[in-house]
């Protein structure tokens, strides 16, 4: 992996949301859940897509806060235009774990 500049990382816009509606993705070729996550002030809602079904049921998921990339551009996923990047690491069988902070936060909260 190459070296990035600090300057390079102050690019990702990475921030702290809500989980506000989380449905399954049927048409997904994996599968995933529809998430809209609220970030307040000037992002507002977004919409995402993400392969987390193997740990989350979409009811557990609303109302939990959520790590996420903001400044991507948006991507058709299927039938959804994902608007962010909701970030998770891998657990030993490599499937998804959610980050987020481990209080609760104000949304819309910028990583440094």
């Amino acid at each position: 992996m190459s070296e990035i500049t600090f300057d390079d990382f102050l690019k990702v816009d990475i921030r702290v949301g809500r989980i506000t509606r989380a449905e399954p993705f049927p048409e997904a070729r994996k599968p995933a859940f529809k998430l809209w996550v609220e970030f307040g002030g000037e992002i507002g809602e977004k919409r995402s897509s993400a392969q987390i079904t193997r740990h989350y049921k979409p009811e557990q998921l609303v109302g939990r806060q959520v790590m996420a990339v903001v400044n991507f551009p948006p991507r058709q996923i299927g039938k959804v235009m994902s608007e962010v990047l909701v970030l998770g690491v891998p657990d030993a069988d490599g499937e998804v774990v959610l980050l987020r902070p481990d209080q609760d936060v104000p949304i819309g909260g910028r990583l440094f």
